[in-house]
């Protein structure tokens, strides 16, 4: 039988190895994130990024571009298939590219391009579908918000209680959380199921967090917001009418991977989630720009209201058009960046 003398000496033994093994797997982790982690850039002048949905809100970039003296593309270049244009805008480096339409293709773009490129903050403009029936084709929102609409639970009728949902114990425990913070944020949605649909929130995890926590919508930068409000108090911006636009920053937006075309569910947003627009990039760009600690903020002009027409939905009609005013507004956001970089 082993004297508990060996067994101290074993024991000891035993810890300072496995502090040395703790010690050897945290070298290894530091090397691999250096051997193959993203780049890293150490530059002073970091650039902004110009960001879009799909060809016809780049193409108005574009377009706008080509008419400025003090603008210009002097490169562009691809990864994994995606263009990214790389110029200057009255000296400031830029990028400018298409996130591609929908919640994953603009969370691939938008981290590819944080890997990639020396970004420290990020422009987005596009269109989108109006949830507060105030707005018209043309006009634009600014939320300082943005929420994503569509995660959620798929739940089976209680055949027992009519109207009633069998709810699993983990949703059940989700919705008391939900409720809860409602006391303490003010921008908490008011969350009710939509039919079998309940909605929930994404886990999100980022450098320096233990473990992922829920996240019910992720906001702009308040630099930002502020330069937009600055712009939006001194802009005129007009439908090719002349017919002056609306526009409005502050509230909040919803994303979701759908092409919103239904006039209750948008009724719906504006009760859960006091939706002033409805798309589908967004709130995966804020959280993309969120965990990569980017500054951020979405430019939306509206082409259509979700789903409040009759017949079928015109918003083709009107996307080149609203893109238009939106551009108008993105660029006298980026003269306000200029000014403040400088």
């Amino acid at each position: 039988m082993s004297s508990p003398l060996v067994h101290l000496k074993t024991l000891v033994v035993l810890s300072v190895l496995s502090l040395f093994s703790s010690v050897a797997f945290c070298a290894q982790d530091s090397e691999a994130t250096s051997e193959y982690g993203p780049r890293t850039f150490d530059v002073k002048n970091g650039w902004t990024a110009i960001v879009a949905a799909y060809e016809p809100e780049i193409e108005a970039i574009d377009k706008a571009f080509a008419q400025l003296d003090d603008a210009e593309i002097e490169k562009t270049v691809r990864f994994r298939g995606v263009k990214y244009q790389l110029g200057k805008y009255k000296g400031e480096p830029v990028v400018i590219f298409t996130t591609g339409i929908s919640v994953p293709n603009a969370a691939m773009t938008m981290q590819m391009a944080f890997d990639y490129f020396p970004i420290d903050k990020v422009v987005m403009m596009g269109i989108a579908g109006a949830v507060n029936p105030k707005f018209t084709p043309g006009d634009i929102a600014i939320p300082e918000r943005w929420y994503f609409h569509d995660e959620s639970v798929y739940i089976n009728p209680d055949p027992k209680n009519k109207g009633e949902f069998i709810l699993p114990d983990y949703y059940e425990q989700a919705l008391a959380s939900y409720k809860a913070r409602e006391a303490t944020d003010e921008h908490a949605p008011k969350y009710e199921n939509y039919g079998f649909i309940h909605p929930e929130e994404m886990a999100v995890i980022k450098e320096g967090w233990d473990t992922p926590r829920q996240m019910p919508y992720f906001s702009a930068s308040e630099s930002l917001v502020a330069m937009a409000k600055e712009v939006a108090d001194n802009a005129k911006i007009t439908m090719p009418s002349g017919t002056p636009i609306k526009i409005e920053v502050g509230g909040n937006g919803v994303t979701g991977s759908v092409f919103l075309d239904n006039a209750d569910y948008r009724n719906w947003l504006g009760r859960v989630f006091n939706a002033q627009v409805t798309e589908m990039e967004s709130a995966a760009v804020g959280q993309v720009c969120f965990v990569n600690d980017i500054d951020w903020i979405i430019i939306r002009s509206v082409s259509d209201l979700a789903g409040g027409q009759q017949g079928k939905n015109v918003e083709n009609v009107f996307d080149a058009i609203a893109s238009g005013t939106g551009t108008q507004f993105l660029l006298g956001l980026l003269d306000k960046i200029v000014i403040s970089d400088k």
